[in-house]
Formats: C-alpha cells, structure tokens, sequence
C-alpha cells in the first residue's frame, strides 16, 4: 500500500518553567495559610532587627574590649621596664649569615640582667644569630624581674577589640538565622500536623465499600 508521507512534524514545545511568584505570602490567594503570613513577617521582622542589634552590640563589646584592653595595656606599661641584659653565652651562628631567614631567626640564650630592685637576676630570651658572650640586648621585666612580653602595643589594643566586635556582629547574625531556622521548623511542622488531620478527616469519605 503506498501513500504519501506526511512531512515531520516539528517536535513539541518543551513546557514552561515553572517561576515561582515573588513575594507570594503577601499576597491574598486561597493557598495562603496562616502559617505562611507568619514565617513571612518573621523574615521581615529579623530581617529588619538583626542587622541593628548587631551593629548595637557590636559597638558596646567593641567598646567595652578597647577599654579593657587599653587598661590593661597601660598596667603593662607601669609595672614592665626596659632593662639592659649581658648574654651568659653566645647564641648560634645561622648558617646563611646576612639572608633575610638571619634577620628574621632568633635563638633562645640565657641573659643576665640587674631587676629594677637592684638584684641581679638570670633568664632566657630571643636574640638574633651570632652574638657573643658579654654582648648587650634589651628585655623587659616585670616588677620581680623576670624577662616577660613587651607591653601590649596600641595597634595590638585596636586588634584585639575590633576582634571581639566582629565576633560579635556574626554571633548577632547567627542567631538570627538560627531563630529563622527554628521558626520555620516549627511552622512547618505544625502544617505537616494539621495536613495529618485534614486527611484523617478526609480518607473515610475515599474509602469505597466493596
């Protein structure tokens, strides 16, 4: 049997995505619950909060840090001093003398030094490669003359409070986010709750008697 072939037909149109519909839980629809009019103002709501809180809280730990900190900078610096101590024995020879590694190593000597009460005291510290025995480097002490840190730098102060701003600022935001998790957790449980119930109303009416 002959005939004749209709021409191919074009494929279909493959379906249109599907593009959800912003901000659709503000808008009035039979599909709207209750629990969709809450999860919403709650996003507004720590939305519009939590950046505020967290620039508040930030600022008074910030604050409250830099204080602290600069306090304690400033006992630091009246109870350390700058003395001027003798190495006991030379420290080691780095074995690329003049390389920038050299200028950046330092070797831990036993130093004497006389404490700011005029006892003569023995410690250890850092100093640079390929010094002698009798040579000089300056420490700090504290009031019992033991070498301790330098005091705390201004940059160091600024550092460390701006630290604790920043942690701050994402421990605000964290828990806004968590708080956002746990809500909508919650709402979606409840309707999970509620669909269970609505079937359970349901089923019976779909049950066909045999």
């Amino acid at each position: 049997m002959s005939g004749v072939i209709p021409p191919a037909q074009p494929p279909p149109a493959p379906p249109a995505p599907v593009r959800p519909v912003p901000f659709w839980r503000w808008r009035r629809n039979p599909l709207r619950r209750r629990t969709d009019r809450l999860e919403s103002w709650t996003a507004l709501v720590l939305l519009l909060t939590v950046p505020l809180l967290g620039l508040a809280a930030m600022y008074a730990v910030g604050d409250t840090a830099h204080r602290h900190y600069r306090a304690e900078a400033d006992r630091q610096y009246a109870t350390r001093h700058l003395v001027t101590a003798a190495l006991v024995h030379g420290a080691p020879r780095h074995p690329e003398p003049g390389s920038d590694e050299a200028r950046e190593t330092r070797y831990p000597v036993t130093v004497r030094l006389t404490a700011p009460d005029g006892g003569t005291r023995t410690g250890r510290t850092e100093v640079p490669p390929g010094l002698s025995e009798g040579d000089t480097v300056r420490v700090w002490v504290a009031a019992d003359g033991t070498i301790t840190e330098p005091p705390m730098p201004p940059e160091e102060v600024r550092s460390r409070a701006l630290g604790w701003a920043l942690l701050t600022f994402l421990t605000v935001a964290l828990t806004g986010v968590v708080a956002f998790a746990a809500t909508v957790l919650a709402l979606r449980r409840r309707n999970l709750a509620a669909w269970d119930l609505k079937w359970a109303e349901t089923a019976p009416r779909w049950t066909i008697s045999p």
